[in-house]
């Protein structure tokens, strides 16, 4: 029989592979990939964040009015009186004749309900389109703050909805006062772009103008960012928004301070390109979360679907409105309902406990093993090591984190990959006892075991799969532990170690000394 056998050929590739990518995780070299650990273990900030969900059905409604006075513009459709009144849209169509075109493209639009009075609209939501909104806003806000984080290059964040209208944000390596601020900004800021065109003729008039003044016009009265006691009115309802923003990018202006370059989508490109066209001559306000940064005169239209955003940013501010930009604006504002601040010491200890409980667990096993089943017992425990070194290495490939429940999953599958041998072993001391050869004994050992090792891995398995798909952060990892961990015993406790035996055959058919090789009495 060959000393060499395909099992024992891709067990000891097995072994190399974990070995070479653990390596990096276990000494923390700066090369290679490595797995990154939870909040618990390294410390850092939970928050609880709530999202202002009306917001987001009131930035609807201010939406389809954008769209109607688009089209009408677009349409040559002569309307009036076009505001935005208690979650409404209200106008009026001056022309009878023009209404059946109306009709047809507010048809158009899902989950709309469309009062008519004469030629006067009503436009609302139905209360299904408000609800699926609020939802949508909260499965938004989750999507937007995930990506701000990734692009902001924090390790491993975790974002995840709680309840109908919370989030859960948890972010490891967050060690400083500085870096804890710098990502709560990032978090809470709107990142609402709006291009609203100023009201030239009451523009004068913006000082002594009450807002309920400005709105029966259809203005809003906005401060410039830099500079409080200026003021500008603009049209309510913007001629752009953040949704068309596909891109944006920190710059410099000639004086050598940051700016912010933006592009627009197709749409946004030919709607911002139209308008200026129109418009030369007149302002146009460029808004970010309800401030003016500027107001330059149009001066020719500005094709190509990109712009600028000026207003006194310091290359950090710059950085993170960019990102917030292009990952998105934020469907509804989110404010902080719990804060927490886990330290790095109560990670170390937490590290500590769990490597403890790893090398004790691993210790009484190795020794009862040795002990009870001698060489079958080594040979087990050769899989043992083989087992977590290859758990490591796929946790570190796929970026996996490692969180405290994570390293409870290593410990157990301690036992679990070692539960495989001893089902197998004692089925082979059975046959042994019988008076069957040795290699008969090993093969009809494996055959006779190979059912009970499937049916208790695979319900394992189903069961964390389970908790994976509907736990939260630690549960997710203490299953994503186990999952591997079931897979790499399978692999070791069964093509690993037979191919072992069947490299040691012929050794073990010259040594009759049964209970050395598998404690036999």
């Amino acid at each position: 029989m060959k000393i060499f056998n395909y099992r024992l050929i891709i067990f000891t590739l097995s072994i190399i592979f974990g070995v070479v990518f653990a390596i990096p995780s276990l000494l923390q070299t700066d090369s290679g990939k490595k797995i990154s650990l939870g909040l618990d273990l390294q410390g850092g900030l939970h928050m609880l964040l709530g999202v202002n969900t009306h917001e987001a059905v009131t930035s609807k409604i201010k939406t389809i009015a954008t769209s109607v006075k688009y089209f009408s513009e677009d349409e040559e459709l002569l309307i009036d009186g076009l505001s935005i009144e208690e979650d409404s849209v209200v106008f009026t169509v001056l022309d009878k004749d023009e209404i059946p075109k109306m009709d047809q493209m507010l048809k158009e639009i899902v989950g709309l309900d469309i009062s008519k009075d004469d030629l006067k609209y009503t436009l609302k939501l139905t209360a299904e389109e408000i609800a699926k909104t609020k939802d949508l806003s909260v499965a938004q806000a989750v999507e937007t703050i995930r990506n701000r984080l990734d692009q902001f290059g924090l390790s491993e964040p975790t974002v995840i909805r709680q309840g109908e209208t919370d989030i859960v944000v948890e972010l490891p390596g967050i060690k400083t006062v500085e870096d804890e601020k710098a990502a709560r900004e990032l978090i809470s800021k709107p990142a609402n772009l709006e291009l609203m065109a100023v009201d030239e003729e009451r523009a004068d008039q913006v000082y002594t103008m009450t807002s309920s003044q400005a709105a029966s016009y259809g203005n809003v009265i906005l401060e410039d960012t830099n500079n409080s006691n200026q003021k500008y009115l603009v049209k309510e309802i913007p001629i752009l928004n953040g949704s068309q923003v596909i891109d944006a990018q920190v710059a410099f202006d000639q004086s050598n301070q940051p700016i912010i370059n933006f592009t627009l989508n197709s749409t946004g490109a030919r709607i911002f390109g139209e308008f200026t066209a129109k418009n030369i001559g007149k302002r146009l306000a460029v808004v970010l979360d309800g401030k003016v940064y500027s107001a330059p005169n149009i001066r020719e239209r500005i094709g190509g679907g990109s712009g600028q955003i000026s207003g006194g940013f310091t290359v950090a501010e710059a950085g993170n409105v960019s990102i917030a930009l292009r990952s998105g604006a934020l469907p509804a504002t989110v404010t902080l309902l719990e804060k927490r601040s886990v330290g790095p010491s109560l990670g170390a200890d937490s590290i500590q406990a769990s490597m403890i409980a790893l090398v004790s667990g691993f210790a009484i096993v190795f020794v009862f093993m040795m002990i009870y089943y001698r060489q079958a017992g080594v040979i087990a425990n050769i899989a043992l090591i083989a087992n977590i070194f290859i758990i490591i290495a796929v946790m570190a490939m796929f970026g996996a984190t490692l969180t405290l429940p994570g390293m409870a999953g290593i410990v157990l599958t301690i036992g679990m990959a070692v539960d495989a041998n001893v089902i197998i072993t004692e089925r082979i001391r059975e046959l042994l006892k019988d008076g069957v050869s040795v290699a008969k004994a090993i093969e009809d050992g494996y055959s006779n075991a190979m059912r009970a090792i499937l049916d208790s891995n695979i319900t394992t398995l189903l069961a964390a799969v389970i908790l994976y798909a509907y736990g939260t952060g630690p549960i997710k990892g203490f299953a994503i532990t186990i999952s591997i961990g079931i897979l790499t015993s399978m692999l070791t406790a069964i093509l690993g170690t037979h191919g072992i035996y069947e490299a040691l055959m012929p050794k073990m058919s010259r040594n009759k000394n049964i209970k050395n090789w598998f404690g036999v009495k």
